[in-house]
């Protein structure tokens, strides 16, 4: 592989566990763009090692790199995947903004789901934390479920980088006690989803170890 081959070739950090890892996964197997994955094991503290912290200033997981750049945040990367590669990219402008406004709204409501998640299975906490964070997870689920009535996607009539980064981040709900079925309109979604050439869920998609994905 020549140089400028390889700087063309998307490298994606990544945790076997990590929602936030998952999303960008799902964006390139959905669009089937070839990339490269680099495990980074936060359980051994690989995240906060002086070479992943040259990459990656927060510590955190994921991490792109693509063409001399290096972009971070699970929604920012999602948002240069569908600029550079034009998948999952609405047509209109106005629909482009909205799915950019959707994972904005992830960011601060469709976390909670996930901090439900990380506290049942990860770190035990004080129950009134739980008690906290589990009705706002709930509340983000209903609001989804409500837009999701009279639409088969959240913008638009085509799958967005808003439908995969909020399905992206929700995808463990299980895991933290939130059953998909009590939100019918919201499994109804996930079966779309689901259905596209290329989906995966977490534990099938993401590798446990360094990976070639062509």
């Amino acid at each position: 592989m020549t140089a400028s081959a390889t700087d063309d070739r998307i490298t994606l950090y990544g945790s076997f566990t990590s929602s936030s890892s998952y999303k960008p996964m799902l964006y390139l197997a959905l669009a089937r763009v070839p990339f490269s994955f680099k495990t980074v094991n936060l359980k051994t503290g690989v995240q906060r090692t002086p070479e992943y912290l040259a990459i990656n200033r927060y510590g955190k997981v994921p991490s792109l790199r693509h063409r001399g750049l290096t972009i971070l945040q699970s929604n920012v990367i999602l948002d240069y995947l569908a600029r550079i590669t034009g998948h999952f990219e609405p047509k209109q402008e106005q629909d482009r903004w909205q799915a950019r406004e959707w994972l904005a709204w992830e960011n601060d409501n469709i976390t909670n789901i996930a901090k439900v998640r990380h506290y049942s299975r990860f770190r035990a906490v004080a129950p009134a934390v739980m008690a906290y964070y589990r009705p706002l997870a709930e509340d983000a689920l209903t609001f989804i479920d409500k837009v999701l009535a009279d639409r088969a996607w959240l913008v638009g009539g085509a799958c967005s980088i808003a439908d995969i980064g909020c399905w992206g981040r929700m995808v463990f709900m299980a895991e933290g006690g939130l059953e998909i079925a009590n939100w019918p309109n919201v499994v109804a979604w996930s079966e779309r989803l689901k259905a596209m050439p290329g989906f995966a869920l977490p534990y099938d998609l993401i590798p446990k170890k360094d990976r070639e994905f062509d």
